[in-house]
């Protein structure tokens, strides 16, 4: 029998108008940016409904705008569909998106945690100091070596193990540049320098982590009633427990996406359901595995089709 996995987007899956014409459409989902505003003590609805690109590119508001959004999607998603996941995972912060869903976090302590969690990140790192590349058709091994070659008393990590070919590094401006020229004169000349305002998942951001546990230590975890796949480990936990540690140890580990995938895929997941703004992770889903099937739920047209499918 086929499994079914929920996968939740992260920063960079933003744009104005995310969950709005769900929210117009359905009391469920405009109930929780109504909650995300309470939470918040700001007006979120409006920025993720119609805030400039400027606004909806600063982290403290990137992270809740993308949570919320997501969240909003997955209660409609589940009202109309009733589709249950036996697997949840989520991109960075989508992992918190995940968390909601197992029941494990509430939305509103979620929300207000990643507002925290993006001012924390931001603040680790002057802004202009950090920076993260995609690196395209390098080897994992071939590429950390690159990174301790080009780190020179600086720091320089992957922080994106996305799908075969798809690395992303982060750490400081100069240590990136190098990682670059290297690369190229080893003949890996295709990478990207990513429109990021912080160098996130590396040691760089050892400060966020330490201010993030203090807010996820007063934090009520509940029981997970699906496991979600860690960012940390790519492998399924389901003790509430290991939640806040895995949390914290995420800001400075690399995301380990295309593990997390395989995992799911080893277990017998063959559906797997993007839920939130944008479709960037079924399209990494398509190159780690062909043997799955991929959709994305963002609007009310994502949604029809999805229940056309039967899912």
């Amino acid at each position: 029998m086929s499994k079914n996995a929920f996968l939740f987007p992260g920063q960079g899956s933003q744009y104005s108008g995310m969950g709005k014409e769900l929210a117009e459409n359905f009391t469920i989902a405009r109930q929780v940016f109504e909650e995300a505003d309470e939470a918040l003590g700001i007006n979120l609805s409006k920025i993720c409904f119609s805030g400039s690109e400027e606004e909806l590119k600063l982290t403290a508001i990137t992270q809740p705008a993308i949570l919320t959004a997501s969240i909003a999607i997955l209660r409609v998603v589940e009202q109309e569909t009733g589709i249950k996941p036996e697997y949840l995972a989520g991109h960075s912060l989508g992992e918190y998106s995940a968390l909601v869903c197992s029941g494990s976090i509430l939305f509103a302590d979620a929300v207000r945690t990643v507002r925290s969690r993006g001012t924390f990140m931001q603040a680790a790192v002057p802004v202009g100091t950090g920076s993260m590349a995609a690196m395209l058709s390098v080897e994992k091994d071939v590429l950390e070596d690159i990174c301790r070659e080009a780190a020179q008393g600086d720091i320089v990590s992957p922080a994106n193990f996305n799908s075969p070919g798809q690395i992303v590094i982060a750490g400081s401006v100069s240590a990136v540049a190098r990682a670059i020229e290297i690369a190229k004169e080893r003949g890996y000349k295709k990478s990207m320098l990513l429109p990021v305002s912080a160098p996130f998942h590396c040691a760089l951001m050892k400060p966020a982590a330490e201010q993030l546990a203090l807010v996820l230590d007063v934090l009520n975890y509940d029981e997970m009633k699906t496991p979600v796949v860690s960012n940390v480990e790519a492998v399924a936990n389901k003790d509430k427990n290991r939640v806040r540690d895995l949390l914290v140890s995420q800001v400075c580990a690399p995301v380990l996406w295309e593990q997390s995938i395989n995992a799911m895929a080893a277990v017998g997941v063959t559906k797997f359901i993007e839920i939130g703004p944008g479709k960037v992770l079924s399209g990494l889903v398509k190159r780690i595995t062909k043997e799955v099937s991929t959709s994305n739920i963002e609007d009310l047209a994502s949604l029809k089709l999805l229940e056309a499918s039967g899912c």
